[in-house]
C-alpha cells in the first residue's frame, strides 16, 4: 500500500504530538490520519499493551519495507528480569519506534520484583538500550520512560542485548537507568520524557558511552529530563569519556546528583568534584556536548563539563539550587573548563560560573526572572529567543 506524500506528512505531524487527541489548527486530513494510526491501519508494526515491543522490533528488523513500530497507548512493563525492557542493535538500524498516544515504558514490575530489594520494583537495568551499530536513522519518539531503580544483572555473563564482540564496562550494566547508549550508537531521540529514574553510580536518566568510538553524536530533540536521581554524577544525563551528544530544545528540571558517597572515586584514587558535586548533566573529559535552546532549572546544580569544545548557545541556567545531594559546597549553574562555546545564554541562581571561565560579555549574568509558565516556557520578553519551548502535551 502506498500512502500519498501529503497524507504521510499529515500522519507524521500528528505522531509528533505524542498525543492521541486532536490538536488545534490541524486539518481534517490530519485528524483522519490520527484515527488511522490509532486504528492500526497505517502500514507498519503495531503494538498494544498485551504485546511485547521487542517482538515487533524483531519483525521490523526482518521487514525490508516497513521500518516503523507504532506503540499504542498504555504502560509497558518487563515480563521477566533482565538487562533491558527494549533493546536495539545493528540489525534494528533505521527503525522508528513511535508512541501513539500516551505511552509509558517502565523498568518496574511489582509482580516480579523482590519487595525486600533496594531496587524494588524495578526488574531491568535499563528501560531502553541502544547498542552498537545504531545510526541517527534510528528514531525513538514520543515515549515517557521511567521506573529504573538501580536494578543490575548480567555482569560476567553473556549479554542477551549486546554482541560478545563488544567490550563491556561496569557502566554498561549500571549507568543509564532510563536509557543506555553504548559503543557505536548514535540514535535520534525526540519528544521523549525521561523521568523518575535512579541509577548508581551515574546517570539515572540517560548514559552515553561511546568508548572513544566517535563517528557521530546522539541527537536529543524536544526532550524532557525530570526528577531523575543518581548516586554520583549526571542525574539526568552523562557523557562518559569519549562520547558525543547534541541537545536541541530540551528541558532539565528536578534532577539530583550526589545522593551518596562517590565510591568509584574512593576506589580509584580521587572523588569527582567532591566540594560542589555534579550537575543534572555531566560531561567527562574527552567528551563533548552541543547544546542549543535548552533550559536547566530547579536541579541540584546545572552542568559540569570537563570536556573540550562543548557549546551552550541560547540556553537558560536559572536557579539550579535544589537540595538533596550530600556535597557541602554551594550550588552552581555551570562548572565548565573549556567555556569558549558558552554564548547567548542567560545565567542566574547559584554560583553562575564556578570556575570563572565564561565570557561575561557574550552571555547574560544575573539574568532577570524568566517567569516560567507551568510548562517551563519563559514569558519574560528578554527570553524570546532562548531556552526550551514545549512542543507536546503537558507531562502527566
Amino acid at each position: 500500500m502506498t500512502i500519498p506524500r501529503d497524507e504521510r506528512r499529515a500522519f507524521l505531524r500528528l505522531l509528533l504530538t505524542a498525543c492521541a487527541l486532536p490538536v488545534p489548527g490541524l486539518s481534517a486530513q490530519d485528524t483522519r490520519g490520527a484515527a488511522a494510526i490509532r486504528g492500526g491501519t497505517i502500514p507498519g508494526h503495531h503494538v498494544y499493551p498485551k504485546d511485547r515491543i521487542q517482538d515487533a522490533l524483531e519483525a521490523a528488523a526482518r521487514d525490508p519495507l516497513n521500518k516503523t513500530v507504532y506503540v499504542h497507548a498504555g504502560t509497558y512493563r518487563p515480563t521477566a528480569k533482565g538487562q533491558a525492557l527494549v533493546w536495539l542493535n545493528a540489525r534494528h538500524d533505521g527503525i522508528t519506534l513511535e508512541a501513539v498516544g500516551d505511552v509509558t515504558l517502565t523498568a518496574a514490575n511489582p509482580d516480579l520484583a523482590d519487595a525486600s530489594a533496594p531496587s524494588y520494583p524495578a526488574v531491568v537495568n535499563h528501560v531502553v538500550y541502544f547498542g552498537d551499530g545504531i545510526s541517527r536513522k534510528t528514531v525513538l519518539r514520543g515515549f515517557k520512560i521511567t521506573g529504573a531503580n538501580n536494578f543490575t544483572t548480567g555482569s560476567g555473563e553473556k549479554s542477551p542485548i549486546e554482541s560478545d564482540d563488544i567490550r563491556k564496562t561496569l557502566y554498561f550494566y549500571a549507568d543509564g537507568g532510563g536509557i543506555k547508549i553504548y559503543a557505536r550508537s548514535y540514535p535520534t531521540i525526540e519528544r521523549v520524557e525521561v523521568h523518575g529514574n535512579y541509577a548508581s553510580p551515574c546517570a539515572g536518566g540517560v548514559s552515553v558511552e561511546h568508548l572513544d568510538q566517535i563517528q557521530d553524536s546522539v541527537l536529543f530533540r524536544d526532550c524532557i529530563f525530570r526528577n531523575n536521581r543518581t548516586q554520583i554524577t549526571g542525574a539526568a544525563l552523562d557523557l562518559l569519556h569519549g562520547s558525543r551528544a547534541t541537545l536541541e530544545n530540551c528541558l532539565f528540571v528536578g534532577n539530583v546528583s550526589n545522593m551518596g558517597v562517590d565510591y568509584v572515586g574512593l576506589l580509584t584514587g580521587g572523588e569527582f568534584h567532591p566540594e560542589h558535586g555534579s550537575g543534572a548533566m555531566t560531561v567527562f573529559a574527552g567528551s563533548r556536548a552541543t547544546v542549543s535552546r535548552c533550559t536547566f532549572t530547579g536541579n541540584w546544580n546545572g552542568v559540569d563539563d570537563s570536556g573540550t569544545g562543548s557549546t551552550y548557545v541560547d540556553t537558560i541556567f536559572w536557579k539550579n539550587t535544589l537540595a538533596g545531594g550530600i556535597s557541602q559546597g554551594a550550588r552552581y549553574e555551570l562548572d565548565i573548563l573549556d567555556a569558549a562555546g558558552v554564548r547567548g545564554s542567560f545565567i542566574s541562581g547559584g554560583i553562575g560560573d564556578l570556575r570563572g571561565t565564561i565570557d561575561r560579555s557574550a552571555n547574560t549574568f544575573e539574568a532577570p526572572d524568566p517567569r516560567f509558565d507551568a510548562r517551563f516556557s519563559p514569558q519574560a520578553p528578554q527570553y524570546a529567543k532562548v531556552g526550551y519551548r514545549p512542543v507536546s502535551s503537558p507531562p502527566a
